[in-house]
């Protein structure tokens, strides 16, 4: 529960002894950056190990979370000044470069980790400080390591990742970091578990702190611009609070489902259906619902998953002459991955804190509209001499093209969407059955179709198409490749540069999302 408790009194000198510290450890970084020329990236990375162990101890000094939250604040605001005015070289060395000589991409995280701690504290500061102390100290500890890790000694890239750079070392360090200090903390705050965690045994709570290492590197590892500074703490909180929270068994569930999505997520590399960010951010996405939702929630994703990945490999050979006009080719990446499914895991992570049974149709309504999108671009594009049509204008355009539609297309659209309730009905979810089977197979049919022509309209408007001079055609992608290997930059020339396929296909799950649950409420 989210609360500001009162200020007490006694706190205030802690308050202004810990402000001054921090202080005083920030000018002292800044003077070794200005006048004894230290890395600044390797002072910021010391200074964010710090920061770890600080903000885990800070609990034990103050009664109430009132002057840890203003600390936090404080920084935010602070940090998020200098970012942008740019006073202090520590987080502003322009010079640094890696083993590689690679520059570092622009980071967000001294802002997003006093905001993590500031939104965590305020949610757990009480019963559950321990998930609070042991989520800040994993995010302080084990990635600022990671990075010094990866910058100074990592050789082994790992591509397909993320933008910035990657490598196995830099994992390696992260997973090994993490592990042990869950571990650690585990076992030191076993006292304070709940119903959840209280009675499970030693060897459990070791599988626990290795899902969740893998978690916490999966989240490093895929994120970028210091974002993981966020997501890391949130990530580790949210399944230990889920777990302890939760009924007796969910810990076993969680860890069987950790470990299928791990290999669905290695599976999916091996039959290319996913790059290595996909199979990643599928990892992290399969270990919620599969964990947390249970074979209700598991279903439905799957059958979209798979169903969906075996289409888009079916008819290679009359789908090749498209693969220069869509954006991204049929093996998904991390961005495909949270648009398809990004929605339908916040769903998962809202239902698991509320127990409200109407976020099921939601979910299913999410799901319904990226099958009905998916195949209504597989089906139409693999129908043999099919016909499209703008949908903003009903003007014949070339199959392919973003906001057309065709008769085959749509069918598949409205086929795809049928198959995702009837595999909710085919494991009986009670909340479906009591719905009403053919209630539900109109509200999630209609709600995906519906949802998918929301999808073609936005690709007709405001989605960025751009013309490529070296095949005269349009197409969604930026740039283009001529037969010696030059890149050419293609001009846009309808639609927003950042509207892409991607963001496109966001809003088409939301929308499937939002006319499911509306008119779930409704009949």
């Amino acid at each position: 529960m989210l609360r500001l408790q009162a200020p007490f009194p006694q706190d205030l000198p802690m308050f202004f002894l810990s402000l001054g510290m921090l202080i005083l450890f920030v000018l002292l970084f800044e003077l070794l950056v200005r006048k004894f020329s230290i890395s600044g990236f390797v002072l910021r990375k010391v200074l964010h190990f710090s920061l770890g162990i600080v903000w885990f101890f800070i609990s034990e000094f103050f009664t109430t979370n009132f002057y840890p939250v203003l600390l936090a604040l404080i920084f935010v605001i602070f940090n998020g000044a200098n970012h942008f005015f740019g006073f202090l070289n520590i987080f502003h060395d322009r010079s640094w470069k890696n083993a590689q000589g690679e520059k570092e991409l622009t980071s967000y995280g001294p802002i997003l980790f006093p905001l993590a701690f500031l939104v965590l504290a305020l949610f757990l500061w009480e019963e559950h400080v321990w998930i609070l102390r042991t989520s800040i100290l994993v995010a302080g500890v084990a990635d600022s390591l990671a990075a010094l890790v990866g910058s100074s000694m990592g050789k082994a890239h790992i591509e397909d990742l993320s933008k910035s750079r990657k490598t196995v070392e830099g994992s390696l360090t992260v997973f090994a970091t993490s592990f042990l200090l869950l571990i650690a903390c585990l076992f030191l705050f076993r006292t304070g578990f709940h119903e959840g965690l209280a009675a499970v045994p030693w060897f459990q709570l070791v599988a626990l702190a290795l899902l969740l290492a893998l978690i916490v590197t999966a989240v490093e590892a895929l994120i970028s611009y210091g974002f993981d500074n966020f997501f890391i703490p949130l990530s580790v909180a949210y399944v230990l609070y889920v777990i302890d929270m939760g009924e007796t068994g969910l810990l076993i569930r969680l860890l069987t489902g950790g470990l299928f999505a791990l290999l669905l997520a290695v599976f999916s590399i091996k039959v290319k259906f996913l790059n290595n960010s996909g199979a990643t951010a599928t990892f992290l996405l399969g270990t919620t619902i599969f964990g947390v939702g249970g074979l209700e929630w598991t279903v439905p994703l799957l059958t979209f998953y798979l169903l969906s990945s075996v289409l888009s490999k079916l008819g290679k050979k009359r789908k090749a002459k498209f693969d220069l006009v869509f954006e991204k080719g049929s093996q998904r990446d991390a961005g495909q991955v949270y648009a398809n499914g990004g929605i339908a895991w916040l769903i998962m992570i809202v239902y698991s804190l509320t127990g409200d049974p109407a976020y099921f149709f939601a979910y299913l309504g999410t799901l319904a509209a990226v099958q009905s999108d998916t195949w209504a671009t597989e089906i139409g594009t693999m129908w043999p001499n099919p016909k499209a049509r703008l949908i903003t204008t009903m003007k014949p355009v070339p199959v392919g093209t973003s906001g057309g539609v065709s008769f085959p297309g749509t069918f598949g659209a409205f086929a795809g969407a049928l198959l995702i309730c009837a595999s909710a009905i085919l494991v009986q979810v009670d909340w479906v059955i009591g719905f009403g089977i053919m209630p539900s197979f109109l509200l999630i049919g209609f709600s995906g179709l519906l949802a998918s022509l929301v999808d073609s309209f936005f690709g007709a408007t405001i989605q960025a198409q751009y013309y490529d001079p070296v095949r005269e055609k349009i197409t969604e992608r930026t740039h283009s490749y001529r037969n010696d290997g030059t890149v050419v930059k293609n001009r846009l020339i309808k639609g927003y540069q950042y509207v892409n396929n991607d963001m496109v296909n966001t809003l088409c799950a939301l929308s499937g999302c939002a006319l499911a649950f509306f008119f779930s409420q409704a009949m």
